[in-house]
């Protein structure tokens, strides 16, 4: 695989792809890229995001049909094949044998690893088992003091997911603070994620900058980046006290008060004017899905606010106003 021309070639249907190791390029290249191209003759866009109840359902079709072409008698054989030590040669086989990459993600515009991911997450009857118990958590915090983070052994030992049990031990490693933010906690949280994106931009192109650093308390960037994906774990270990769910919805709120007119937006009469402006813009989307609503384009439309802001007062508008809205269709 010619690297430079995969790269290039994937641009087209993965914006972030500079940002990609060589070798997960190469997997692309030779899992994704054909079926891209067969979705873009089609007209269909490669997506990302939160998977819909359509994709949900075609995975499970996908993966059923391929357990009844090799025989193997369950997804968690499938899919979590090293639970299986006795099985593992003949699973391996089969799944070669059969093509399984190109099976599991038939009719699904989405990277093959994710699709893979959310099969896994799907299929894990590890996944499923509701909250921890006072000894679990005890258990939990002795494994890591042993195997440190590595979260496929500890899983294994626990029966639970591997993002189960890396999510709770990062829950309760600490003396987690529930109260009112303190102005030292906010500004350790400012601070931390100043830090993240320092860093990313020294690693992307000078035109991510709307103007060059000039010293350590300036910092310019492009809006948009400020709502995309930070390692929240590694913001949440600078702040010292606070989860990092905390910590993620904390940094929205900052965004939403400090650098949007947001608050101004959502008020009196100009508030039931935003509010009706948004269902209609969600109507005229005819998403069948909440997955499907390209939110930063809606975040746009309804005023200048973000994305988070804008999914938070929908899913207020819903719950508030809508009898049995659990049991109602998105649209």
């Amino acid at each position: 695989v010619d690297l430079d021309i995969a790269r290039q070639e994937l641009e087209e249907f993965i914006p972030h792809v500079k940002n990609i190791s060589d070798s997960s390029i190469k997997k692309m290249a030779g899992r994704d890229l054909t079926r891209f191209k067969e979705f873009k003759k089609q007209g269909i866009a490669v997506k990302f995001g939160r998977f819909t109840q359509k994709e949900n359902k075609q995975i499970q079709k996908n993966v059923e049909e391929f357990l009844s072409l090799t025989g193997i008698d369950s997804a968690e054989k499938l899919l979590f094949t090293s639970r299986y030590p006795n099985d593992k040669d003949t699973i391996h086989r089969l799944k070669t044998e059969h093509h399984f990459c190109e099976k599991i993600s038939e009719g699904i515009p989405r990277p093959w690893r994710l699709i893979y991911y959310r099969a896994r997450k799907m299929f894990d009857p590890n996944n499923y088992k509701g909250r921890y118990s006072k000894e679990e958590k005890e258990k939990l915090k002795k494994y890591q003091a042993l195997h440190g983070n590595d979260w496929k052994k500890i899983s294994e030992l626990m029966s639970r997911s591997n993002l189960s049990v890396a999510m709770k031990f990062s829950e309760i490693k600490s003396a987690i603070n529930y109260g009112a933010w303190t102005k030292e906690e906010t500004q350790k949280l400012m601070n931390a994620v100043k830090e993240v994106l320092r860093r990313r931009l020294k690693t992307e192109n000078a035109d991510s900058l709307l103007s060059l650093e000039q010293s350590d308390t300036d910092l310019w960037i492009e809006r948009e980046k400020l709502y995309q994906a930070l390692p929240w774990t590694e913001i949440e270990t600078k702040v010292g006290s606070r989860y990092w769910r905390q910590c993620k919805q904390k940094w929205n709120s900052i965004l939403t008060s400090k650098l949007t007119r947001g608050q101004e937006l959502y008020k009196r009469t100009n508030g039931l004017r935003a509010k009706i402006n948004l269902i209609k813009r969600l109507y005229e989307t005819k998403a069948e899905d909440a997955s499907e609503v390209n939110w930063d384009e809606l975040s746009n439309t309804i005023g200048d606010v973000s994305r988070t802001d804008v999914q938070s007062k929908f899913y207020k508008l819903k719950v508030s106003s809508v009898p049995l809205w659990k049991r109602k269709t998105f649209s």
